[in-house]
Parts: C-alpha cells; structure tokens; sequence
C-alpha cells in the first residue's frame, strides 16, 4: 500500500494563538528593533481565526529557527546560535522541489571546506496540508546492506531504509562500505519519491594518520557535513516538519561512535590488530588505545583538506563559555548530561564536572518517528 500522509492533530486555534502570542512576547523582548507587539498580535490573532494558523515573516522564522538551537539540550555546540544562516523556502512543498534545494543546502553550507551552520525551513503544516517531510536521518548517511551470511556491507544503522530504497527502485551503489544513500522525500500526500545527491555535493574527508602509514589502506572517509534532516521545527504554534539543519562535527562524533561503535562501522578491533595490541584481555586497554589513535586519525585528516572539524576539549571549553552567556542574559541554558559528555575522555573535558537543567523550552527541534513508509510510489530522480 502507498505510505500514507502524516497525521495532523486537529489544533485548536485557541492553542495556537497562546502558542503565538508566547513566542512573540520572547521575539519582541529579545529584539527592541522589531517594535510594538500589539500590532502584530491584532494580526496574528486574525489570520489564526479566519485560517487555523498563521504566516510568520522572515525575521520570526530566522529568530526562532537560532532559538530552536540554542534550545537544543543535546548539542554541545550552541555557542554560535546567532550565526545560524536560514535559507527561507517555505514556499517549496514538494519533493523535487525539496530535493533540489537540499542538495543547494549542502553545496552552500560548505564553502572550499569551511563550513556554516545552515537551516533551510520548507513549507510548514497547515490545516488539512501536511508539509513536506525527509525521512533520511541526515541528508548524508551510508548505505547498509545485508548479506546473505547476516553481515552488512556499510552503516548497520542504515539498513532499514537501505532495504526500502533498494526496494523502491535505487539500484545501490558500487556496494562499498561508505555508498551514499538517496533522499526519500515526501510531499503533503505522504508519497516519497528517491532522489539521488549529485557526487559535487557531497564533501568526504578520507581518514590517514599522522604516525601510521598503514592507516590509509584501511578505506575510511566520512562526509564532512552533518545536516540533520528527520526533525520538526516548532516555532510559535506553527510546525516546520522539514528543516534541515547542520553544524560542523566533532571529532569524537565520528572517531568514537559513528566508526567505533559495536553496532556502526566497529573498526576498534582492525584499528586494534594494526597497532599490534593484545586483544585477549580488556585488561589491557586496547580499545582505548586504538579508540585514540581513530580520533586522532579523524581530526588530522580533516585538517589536512583544509576542513572545518573540532575537537572535544576544545567544543567542552565552548560550551561552559555558551553556558555562562545563557546565565548572563537570565536564560536557562537546557542540556542533557549523557550527550554533553563526549564519548571519547570524557572525564577529562570541564562539562563532565557539574550537573545541568534538563529542561524543554520552545521554539524547539523535536524528532519525527522512525515510522518508515513501507512503499514507494515514485521513480528514482537522479
């Protein structure tokens, strides 16, 4: 059957202009130049009553979308909110329409390397017109596919839609362990189409090692830029279901997770074996050993091409420098202990030592479910 549009819960059009009118109070107070709240309430509370929503203008959008990141709990990289770019599109609602401008969003974001945080906010939910949604984790992920022994060639993260894109028509790649996926992209009728992203756009860094030449032969890259995908953002009463959004990564993010983890790539033990370390006992901290030396890896060649990367002590000091401003300006600062940490030396980064508030303020970035179509019923766009 052909996957069906989201639900839209029925708002009440009360819910909304509180909504609003909170958001507005924060915009107004934040930004003396944007003048007198009453006018624009008198036309908000008007649009809501003759439509169920409302049409936020430019500036509302760019002030909530850097909002939404400094309210991110789980982000350790919060200290450049304000430098946030919004690439206004809310006028695309369809799949190509948003497929091409994704591809756009990750030419533009980096620039000969350097990379800039970029939001790019598509057509928001209105009553009885859903947005349009991409259901990829990130604009960039590696394949996973399954073989016939229950290995997987790739990103076991990512069989699921893997199988589904393989399914709906994409004929894979070359099967390597780092073949980018096609966008699945859905308009307001729920029916994804595949859309295959052109090789200019995506920046990859492969992975050497300043100390071991033997490192190279291993084959591992990893795309530079990390633009989330599978979020809503929620500004005022009105949901943005596609708003692609990315900063730069973090080491650690890469070294000590997307390649390290049991469950993802799992290179410890082959990285471990290179380094001729004793594997037979844990006693002799040879995952931590080669743990490091994949980091290092990691931020040696993204420096080597000249590409934008921090590292987690650095990103630790940023975020208590971020944190003190948020106290300073009379803001709670939310943050999630478990994902400010970092996963790599943890205890000897500043963010380990002290307690934060967990808490959930508006305008926000919140997950869609994992709830994948189980069909598609359009071709393959390259």
């Amino acid at each position: 059957m052909p996957a069906e549009p989201e639900e839209i819960e029925s708002r009440d059009p009360a819910d909304i202009l509180e909504q609003a009118a909170e958001f507005l109070r924060l915009y107004h107070a934040e930004d003396p130049e944007a003048g007198s709240i009453r006018p624009r309430l008198r036309e908000v509370r008007d649009e809501i009553a003759r439509t169920g929503t409302y049409t936020q203008t430019l500036d509302e959008v760019t002030f909530g979308a850097r909002v939404a990141w400094r309210n991110s709990g789980r982000c350790i990289g919060r200290l450049y909110w304000k430098s946030l770019r919004v690439r206004d599109r809310r006028r695309v609602n369809t799949p190509e329409g948003v497929a091409v401008e994704a591809v756009e969003h990750l030419r533009g974001a980096a620039t000969q390397g350097k990379i800039r945080p970029t939001i790019t906010v598509f057509a928001p939910d209105r009553p009885g017109e859903p947005g349009p949604r991409i259901w990829n984790e990130q604009l960039i992920r590696y394949a996973g596919y399954r073989e016939p022994d229950g290995s997987v060639v790739g990103d076991p993260r990512n069989t699921a839609i893997t199988d589904l894109a393989l399914a709906g028509g994409w004929k894979g790649g070359a099967r390597t362990p780092f073949d980018v996926l096609p966008l699945m992209v859905s308009g307001g009728d729920g029916k994804p189409m595949l859309c295959e992203i052109p090789g200019d756009a995506v920046l990859e860094v492969p992975l050497t090692h300043p100390s071991y030449p033997w490192f190279a032969d291993l084959g591992l890259r990893w795309h530079a830029v990390p633009v989330i995908s599978n979020m809503r953002l929620e500004i005022g009463g009105v949901g943005y279901p596609c708003a692609p959004f990315n900063g730069w990564y973090m080491g650690s993010e890469i070294g000590a997770r997307n390649l390290a983890d049991e469950d993802r790539y799992n290179m410890l033990p082959v990285v471990a074996g290179r380094l001729g370390l004793d594997t037979s006992s844990d006693r002799s901290l040879w995952r931590d050993h080669a743990l490091v030396e994949l980091n290092v890896a990691v931020l040696h060649s993204f420096d080597r091409m000249g590409v934008t990367v921090t590292d987690h002590h650095t990103e630790s000091r940023r975020f208590l420098t971020h944190l003190e401003r948020e106290e300073k300006a009379g803001r709670v600062c939310p943050a999630d202990w478990s994902w400010i940490v970092p996963p790599l030396s943890g205890s000897t980064t500043p963010v380990f030592h002290r307690y934060y508030d967990d808490v959930q303020l508006t305008p926000a970035f919140v997950h869609h479910p994992e709830n994948y179509p189980t069909e598609l019923v359009c071709p393959v766009l390259h």
